[in-house]
């Protein structure tokens, strides 16, 4: 199973090798949705053979030796219940925005190909990596397909669209690198014969324990870098512009997974590294978690271009992630995880949408639209399950990952106020209002126009596309505990474990000085204040 959860991994750079080889468009495509379909396939027995009760222990593992003398930097991978549904999520979108581009790119195929496929090579080895520097090269290796997919596939202003992209991102990890090696030479002093350690195993273990003046900045370092990738409200700017300009599979994968990378950084690496800051700075980054689930909804609503109002919605419907990884609590966290996997589904499925339509209209203004669903009533009815998706329709899958957000932040006791729920719950009303206006603006009414009349209805390959998220959203719905019990059990130990953590690092700091501002900040025992005070 270690060699199967690697040849996952690398089997799409396996893909552009041959791309590079035949050299012929019609045989690119075949080879890109061959090696992407066996990667799902050859994945299923990742999640069919997972041990579900021993879920918070790394299983499938690779683990190479030390890169260096004195560095215990490794080759580390493997699969728990934090990464065994987005790795799975991965290997299912792989096909799916295989086909949805067989169609409609004409020009570079060798080169757009290969690019999907490193970027799912660099998705999978995110999630499976637990080594803080092999997810560190992963992470940034996902920044290099996305910005030549954007940038030489995407739309007019894509050249704006990519800098903005890759300016964003580029400078959150390069900050997020600094307090990496900071974290791998402290960590290092802890073990005997290591200079140097990145192993995520002995980081978020209680042997590790970083203090608070320090903890302080780098989960500062580490949150910026992961609330840009989310984007978390005010990094969200860069995001509307790459969803518009991107070609529909790199929205795709935009929305369905390498957004995601943001919100398991924030649960992988912050929470039990930095397990007291991440609880001090909770109530601020669930403040700006929920001014981005209203502000994404307000501003959606008035958009004209359908992709741009999806995109919107993507930072409104992620603040939800967000805001229940900061509750700190099992229902909220498992919220969260599940609300990754629905929105990668519902986003994904609406991205696909969108460019089904553009394909055969070439226009995604609103405006242009209306009286469509009598023309293609297949295309209407899975429109209207994606939509129904997104908003949160109870019996689908967004239902579940809102309501136990909502529910476990309600009784959450790191965001004592009960504002945080109203004014997130009303970000599903808000969700409600511009998700179902738009619906009835491009589906219902009279018929604008007569070129509409000739609307050709989805194809075969277009209904295969959208089938398995359907099915996946109704599944979610009516089941949830068919997926969250592969973290349950995992969520729970994490969050007693970075608990017990916080509070040995707090009360070791009785026996420190600190600055003023820390011992304010962490509430340090007033005995330590006045110590610090009369030194």
């Amino acid at each position: 199973m270690e060699l199967l959860l690697n040849i996952c991994i690398y089997l799409p750079l396996a893909g552009i090798a041959a791309i590079l080889a035949v050299r012929s468009d019609k045989a690119t495509k075949w080879i890109s949705l061959i090696v992407t379909t066996a990667t799902f396939a050859l994945s299923l027995p990742l999640l069919f053979n997972f041990d579900i009760a021993n879920s918070s222990t790394a299983q499938y593992l690779t683990e190479g030796n030390p890169v260096l003398t004195g560095l215990d930097i490794k080759y580390l991978l493997g699969l728990d219940g934090l990464s065994l549904l987005l790795f799975m999520l991965t290997t299912l979108m792989g096909p799916i925005v295989i086909l949805s581009s067989w169609d409609s790119v004409k020009k570079h195929l060798a080169g757009y190909y290969s690019m999907l496929l490193l970027l799912q090579t660099a998705s999978m080895g995110v999630f499976a990596s637990l080594d803080l520097i092999v997810f560190y090269v992963f992470f940034e290796l996902s920044l290099i397909p996305m910005y030549f997919l954007i940038g030489i596939w995407g739309g007019k202003n894509r050249i704006h669209a990519t800098i903005k992209f890759f300016v964003y991102t580029l400078v959150g990890s390069l900050i997020m690198l600094v307090g990496l090696i900071y974290v791998g030479y402290d960590a290092g002093s802890f073990i005997d014969g290591y200079q140097f350690s990145t192993d995520w195993r002995f980081l978020s273990g209680d042997t590790y324990q970083i203090g608070l003046v320090e903890q302080t900045y780098l989960f500062l370092a580490f949150s910026l870098a992961f609330c840009i990738k989310v984007p978390l409200f005010p990094f969200h700017t860069w995001l509307p512009y790459a969803h518009t300009e991107a070609p529909t599979a790199g929205s795709v994968v935009l929305a369905a997974i390498m957004l995601k990378m943001g919100t398991y950084g924030l649960l992988r690496i912050c929470l039990p590294l930095f397990p007291n800051a991440f609880v001090e700075f909770a109530p601020y980054l669930a403040t700006l978690a929920v001014i981005g689930i209203i502000y994404g909804a307000l501003v959606a609503m008035v958009q004209k271009d359908v992709k741009k109002l999806v995109a919107y919605s993507s930072v409104s419907h992620l603040g939800f992630v967000v805001l229940g990884l900061f509750a700190f609590n099992t229902i909220a966290v498992q919220g969260a995880l599940i609300q990754m996997i629905n929105h990668g589904l519902s986003t994904g499925a609406l991205f696909l949408i969108v460019g089904m339509i553009y394909d055969r209209t070439h226009t995604r203004q609103i405006k242009d639209y209306g009286g469509i669903a009598k023309v293609v009533p297949v295309f209407a009815v899975m429109f209207m399950i994606a939509t129904l998706a997104s908003i949160g329709l109870p019996g689908l899958n967004g239902f579940i990952g809102e309501f136990l957000i909502l529910n476990g932040t309600f009784s959450s006791e790191v965001l004592p106020q009960n504002a945080f729920v109203v004014f997130a719950a009303l970000g599903v009303i808000l969700a409600a209002v511009y998700m179902l206006w738009m619906y009835q603006r491009v589906m219902f009414g009279p018929l604008k126009h007569e070129k509409h009349e000739k609307l050709v209805d989805l194809n075969a390959r277009e209904i295969g596309l959208l089938v398995p998220l359907v099915v996946f959203m109704i599944w979610i719905g009516i089941r949830p505990v068919d997926f969250t019990q592969y973290s349950e059990a995992q969520v729970q130990e994490l969050l007693e474990s970075s608990n017990e953590k916080r509070m040995a690092i707090k009360q070791s700091a009785n026996s420190q000085e600190l600055p003023q501002w820390a011992s304010t900040l962490y509430d340090v025992t007033d005995e330590l204040a006045s110590k610090t005070k009369n030194k």
